[in-house]
């Protein structure tokens, strides 16, 4: 019985530890159809949908309904096609209505009357105004708010009425009217990225701004300080997006209302009945903005239909995307008909829109009339007595830009993270198979209960399909992120520790698969048959226990190993290298003494700060009093000088090896010791080092022979460990693993970068598959002034699983806090040392495929030389037969460790799947941020194979390919011109872009090379919490922060159009950390917070927050705090002032917007995937 799992024989389950699932849990079956989730912003409300006339119901899908309809209907998990409507007026009962008043959305700008109903008007004639895409939700009905200034802002136009279904266009690249400066919007309109004919560079639909200043060469952690010189100049980025210049005539955009009830995202159009006329004044337009104020549309819920996200084609009545109308030979394919009772042709008279003819087409299929010029005067005021109106062609100088969909109508992370936190916090069980986790940005407590905590392990999809065909239709890959050791909250339990003595492990005879909950015995429990390859083993006598009438065992709750889904079982001899127990793990610190080492102060602060902070924090079992990890100490320059510090030495001796060509480790006896038997003598050696090499003059390092003299010690002592290397330049000096200097920025981005991303030479790569035998892991921590060539040195970080930092221009005074924070959490989150993965898998379905940082020297086991509580790895699992969706799939990871403690150990992680024959209970059942943790490592590993070209086309090619397969097979029939999103992978096309946009996957010569290699390290190794707030980071405002308040505020979406001069906000993702000032901040609370008068008198070169006795400072600290506690690295801030040489930087990192190197904005892109989605249905 282990003394660390709680339960008597024959009781019933401990809480926490197993047992049946509470009522209260998220486990197994629900009873009873379930409720609609709420959308994007709140509850659902009740209304009228353009589907409802007198004795009309709502179409439903030719399917499978689940049940009997409450707010749920069609096999999609999308409330709101399932369910009958109340009355009203149907698509052929709109009341005509004569001229509209003026002041509306076509009149000049200015304040006037909202674009609202006008009086008399029903709801649905609001329902189609927009025509090409519908973002579908329940029917709402909402209060009309007028907008700011009686103009929707320029660039933000989607054409959607808020509490009504209505249909925006889809718009991208608009430009700028003319009477605005060129530069206003980031560049001319150029692209068009709707389907229209025109350029679209990278196949991202947006033109690149003009950029007349180089990129920031520094470190990913942020720009230097301004000292080095290396930040751009101001000016040279422009605005990151059209959408960050808010609205024309200075007017503020429209709030995006987070929290407020939800309204509509617009209902599907019928097929043959023309869209409602609109309630604006002047001509009908397609563009129509909502009104200012209102909530951004909600998400659709659970229900069984699709969510229609209506950003779709491309506008009636307007120009071309770029702000230039077609001429005869720019129409659309499929554009055919003229539609009748829509914005005339050019030189026609304007069309009453109280006159729509019944029979006039969905403006989903078209756009312009055959080949005629549309009128282009949308969104602008109309011609009018006394006007000249626009006939035909106009020159550039006359054109209106085409008004683009509004961002606040997009799916909105923010909401969808909200939501989520909002439903599903508190205690998840795992009973059951299948049950899909909350989000990995939720707080919630796992109950274990026969399946693992989603923090070890979660999947791409929780209703696996049953044949390889429905897999591969899907175009969604069956993946799986493992994260073995990950850290547990600390009301959640450790997995026991199971020891079965001199029996071992039980295990299948034909698999190996390891006793878990889904074992069924037979033969009163004299044998148990395995749930992976189904074949009967016999159970020990030691292990045989009694079945209960259930069939159960009587003793399943008193072992964890029958309960749980995570466990551990001591291992026996047999499972240690030639059948020897382990040793304790070692650590050995490898310090460069060289000049900069010790000009930079790097030198001083390690031996000043090594015994404090880390040393006495070294990690030691659960319950133990000490840790029994040895420690050894190294320094070098152009040789190599060993120490030995046994206890019974008055001074610690140094040993010189010169010959770096042929390394040998000159001691071993007081090599190796521990904290406690040598504390005095590690004392005095921390003191003299920094003493010996004062004046140290070398500048030619060297590191191969560094890393091999530390596998040698530790192959020499039989131990496996850790080596902490300290590093600074370039290893120039003549020994094996010399490098040469061969940076060359202008590579990147090009097809030839991929030569400047891979190792110069096989070294290291050689030297780290020796390691990874010997268990020897490598941390490389480097502090580089110029480049050093992390391509090459980060494989042997790779390949021994290790870890990677890097400090460009350190400075122990401004850098050293961060410094030793990371080292001290890199120490203090070792788990296991000398692990072996293997990931099992039930019958039909096979593991193929493996990312991450690791070795494999066959095609099953995945070799780790040190895991830590941050890293992940990713397993592709495919088919190699049918799948039985009776019983489901099942899923083992088994790591074989050694622990700190020098025990060998197996931690086993069980999951169960259920397996589907229809793709709607696959969409259903997905986890989009695991989707793209995988995605964003195969497209690491597509990096260094192919052009940067292929790898972006590649990730847009698979997000439209999923969503083109839940149009076609899961989503109920509706116009070409919407675009339909599943619930669960409505982020998709927005976390799809920010991995194309991110800097380690398509960073160009904004970055430096090394800056590119270390991030590509980095994302290779996230967990799925990492990579979802690095792929998009976490906007949250500080100057409006309660003072009493302890939790974090609400976070903002990544735009620069949501940031306000007089505001203050922190952006972070887990690698950076920023605050951003605007220029118009209260100087009362910079003075509260900075201890200066105002905001230019900020010393950013420092970027320090000031401990000032006041609320305001407290809070503000707090929330830094907070969130550096929640990442696994320590972020450098940076300060940031609005208009400042540093803002096109702090722009790079608002993904939502254009990026400065001709990436595309998150509507740009949208607009991009809705055109390939509607080609591969073509």
């Amino acid at each position: 019985m282990n003394p660390q799992y709680h339960g008597q024989y024959g009781q019933g389950p401990p809480v926490g530890q197993g047992g049946p699932v509470s009522s209260a849990g998220y486990g197994g079956p629900a009873p009873g159809p379930p409720g609609p989730r709420p959308m994007y912003n709140g509850q659902p409300m009740q209304g009228q949908g353009q589907f409802a006339g007198p004795g009309k119901q709502m179409p439903v899908q030719n399917g499978p309904q689940m049940g009997p309809p409450s707010n749920m209907g069609g096999p999609q998990g999308d409330l709101q096609y399932g369910q009958a409507r109340p009355p009203g007026p149907g698509p052929n009962q709109f009341p005509q209505r004569g001229p509209a008043p003026p002041g509306g959305m076509g009149g000049p700008r200015g304040p006037g009357p909202n674009p609202s109903m006008m009086p008399g008007q029903g709801p649905n004639q609001l329902n189609a105004q927009m025509g090409n895409m519908n973002i579908s939700g329940p029917p709402t009905r909402g209060p009309s708010q007028p907008t700011m200034g009686g103009m929707p802002p320029m660039g933000s136009s989607t054409g959607m009425t808020p509490g009504y279904n209505t249909a925006p266009v889809i718009g991208g690249g608009s430009g700028p009217p003319s009477n605005l400066p060129p530069n206003s919007l980031g560049g001319p309109p150029t692209g068009s990225n709707t389907g229209m004919p025109g350029p679209r560079p990278h196949g991202m639909g947006g033109m690149m701004p003009p950029r007349s200043t180089p990129q920031p060469s520094n470190t990913y952690g942020g720009p230097p300080s301004s000292s080095q010189g290396l930040p751009p100049t101001t000016g040279g980025y422009g605005q990151p997006n059209s959408m960050a210049t808010g609205p024309l005539g200075g007017q503020p955009p429209i709030s995006s209302s987070y929290g407020q009830p939800p309204v509509s995202m617009g209902g599907m159009q019928q097929p043959g009945f023309p869209p409602p006329p609109s309630s604006s004044s002047g001509p009908p337009n397609m563009g129509m903005q909502p009104p200012g104020g209102m909530p951004p549309p909600s998400s659709t819920s659970q229900g069984n239909f699709p969510p229609t996200s209506s950003y779709g084609g491309p506008q009636p009545g307007g120009p071309i995307p770029g702000g230039f109308p077609p001429t005869s030979n720019m129409a659309a394919p499929g554009f055919n008909q003229p539609p009748t009772g829509f914005p005339p042709m050019g030189g026609q008279t304007p069309v009453s829109q109280g006159f729509q003819s019944p029979g006039s087409q969905d403006m989903s299929h078209g756009q312009y009339g055959g080949n005629q010029p549309p009128q282009f005067n949308q969104g602008f005021p109309a011609p009018q007595p006394g006007r000249p109106g626009m006939p035909g062609m106009q020159p550039a100088s006359m054109q209106q830009p085409q008004k683009r969909l509004d961002p606040d109508q997009m799916p909105s992370p923010i909401q969808v993270i909200q939501d989520d936190r909002n439903n599903r916090s508190g205690t998840f069980s795992t009973a059951g198979k299948g049950v899909v986790p909350p989000l990995v940005t939720t707080q919630f407590i796992t109950s274990d209960q026969g399946s693992c905590n989603p923090a070890f392990l979660r999947s791409t999809m929780y209703n696996v399909p049953c044949t390889s065909d429905m897999l591969k239709n899907s175009h969604i890959p069956f993946a799986l992120t493992i994260s073995p050791f990950a850290k547990l909250q600390t009301e959640e339990h450790p997995p026991p520790i199971v020891n079965l003595g001199e029996l071992g492990p039980v295990r299948c005879k034909r698999c190996k698969a390891y006793m878990n909950p889904n074992m069924m015995f037979i033969d009163g429990g004299r044998r148990f048959q395995c749930v992976f390859c189904g074949a009967a083993t016999d159970v020990p006598d030691a292990y045989f226990a009694h079945l209960d009438h259930t069939g159960r065992r009587v003793d399943s709750y008193d072992r964890p190993e029958l309960c749980l889904g995570s466990y551990e079982f001591v291992a026996t001899k047999d499972y240690c290298k030639d059948s020897i127990l382990p040793n304790a793990p070692a650590f050995i610190f490898m310090i460069d003494v060289s000049y900069k080492a010790v000009k930079c102060g790097l030198v001083n602060l390690i031996c000043e700060r090594l015994k404090k902070d880390i040393l006495l924090n070294l990690p030691k079992e659960i319950g133990a009093e000490k840790s029994e990890i040895r420690v050894a100490f190294v320094t070098y320059g152009k040789e190599i000088h060993f120490y030995n510090v046994k206890g019974a030495l008055a001074q610690p001796q140094m040993l010189v090896v010169s010959d770096v060509d042929d390394v040998f480790v000159p001691l071993l006896d007081g090599f190796f010791v521990t904290l406690e038997e040598s504390e005095s003598v590690i004392d005095s050696l921390l003191t003299q080092i920094p003493q010996m090499f004062s004046d140290s003059r070398e500048t030619e390092v060297i590191l191969g022979p560094v890393i091999q003299a530390g596998l040698d010690a530790l192959k020499s002592a039989d131990r496996a460990g850790k080596l902490y290397i300290f590093h600074t330049s370039l290893p120039i000096g003549e020994a094996p693993g010399k490098l040469k200097n061969r940076d060359d920025r202008k590579l990147l981005g090009t097809d030839k970068e991929k030569t400047i991303l891979s190792p110069q030479s096989k070294f290291y790569s050689q030297l780290g598959q020796e390691c990874v035998s010997a268990g020897c892991s490598v941390d490389v921590f480097l502090f580089p002034d110029t480049y050093c060539d992390v391509a090459t040195i980060s494989d042997i970080c790779r390949l021994t699983s290790g870890n990677m930092y890097k400090y460009s221009y350190f400075q122990a005074d401004l850098d050293g806090d961060r410094f030793i924070e990371d080292f001290k959490n890199n120490v203090q989150s070792q788990r296991a040392f000398d692990a072996i993965v293997r990931v099992r898998t039930s019958q039909g379905i096979r593991p193929v495929d493996f990312l991450g940082n690791f070795y494999m020297s066959n095609t099953t086991d995945v070799e780790m030389c040190a895991i830590d509580s941050n890293q992940a790895i990713s397993v592709e699992i495919k088919h190699d037969d049918k799948l039985k969706e009776q019983e489901g799939a099942f899923v083992q990871v088994a790591v074989l460790f050694t622990s700190v403690s020098g025990q060998r150990r197996l931690r086993i992680h069980n999951l169960s799947l259920n397996c589907c024959t229809q793709l709607a209970d696959l969409f259903r059942n997905c986890e989009l941020d695991t989707f793209i943790n995988y995605m964003s490592k195969y497209a690491i590993r597509n990096t260094l194979n192919k052009s940067p070209r292929e790898t972006r086309e590649h990730i847009m090619t698979e997000v439209a390919n999923v969503l083109a397969c839940y149009r076609k097979n899961c989503a109920s029939p509706s116009s070409a011109g919407q675009l339909i999103l599943p619930e669960c992978m409505k982020l998709l096309p927005l976390y799809g872009n920010c991995v194309i946009k991110s800097d380690g996957i398509q960073g160009g010569q904004d970055i430096s090379t090394d800056d590119r290699s270390y991030l590509m390290h980095l994302t290779n190794a996230m967990d799925v919490k990492s990579s979802c707030a690095f792929f998009y980071p976490r906007l949250i405002p500080l100057h409006d922060l309660d003072p009493s308040g302890t939790t974090l505020p609400s976070a903002m979406r990544c735009s620069a159009e949501r940031l306000q001069d007089n505001g203050v906000y922190l952006l972070e993702n887990g690698v950076s950390m920023f605050i951003w000032i605007g220029h118009s901040v209260d100087p009362d609370w910079i003075q509260k917070v900075f201890s200066v008068q105002s905001a230019a008198q900020i010393d950013i070169d420092k970027c320090r927050l000031h401990e000032l006795e006041n609320e305001i400072s407290h809070r503000v600290r707090d929330v830094v705090n907070q969130v550096r506690a929640q990442r696994n690295r320590y972020m450098k801030l940076t300060i940031v002032r609005q208009r400042d040489k540093l803002e096109p930087w702090f722009n790079h990192f608002l993904v939502e917007d254009k990026g400065q190197n001709g990436s595309a904005s998150y509507v740009d892109f949208l607009c991009h995937i809705h055109k390939e989605i509607r080609n591969l249905l073509n």
